[in-house]
């Protein structure tokens, strides 16, 4: 029995190179499967949903709470 960790390729990722996994910290930058702006999510090859608000849910369930930048008109600094 092999103990190794094997790089999992989702089902939808067929082409070479593969797109990176969902667990990778580059996991944004798998190819586009399906984009739904009016509803404001896209799926990704690697089984990632990636939300407009920068959130994502991966394939195993887990949710990435949005990263988008702050907008620096909406920063308070200190006078």
């Amino acid at each position: 029995m092999n103990d190794t960790p094997e790089r999992k390729i989702p089902p939808m990722c067929q082409h070479q190179p593969p797109c990176p996994s969902a667990d990778s910290a580059d996991r944004e930058s798998a190819r586009l499967v399906a984009h739904h702006p009016e509803q404001g999510w896209s799926l990704l090859c690697n089984g990632v949903v990636l939300f407009e608000d920068t959130g994502e849910l991966l394939p195993d369930g887990r949710i990435i709470d949005p990263h988008r930048p702050l907008d620096p008109s909406r920063v308070m600094t200190a006078a």
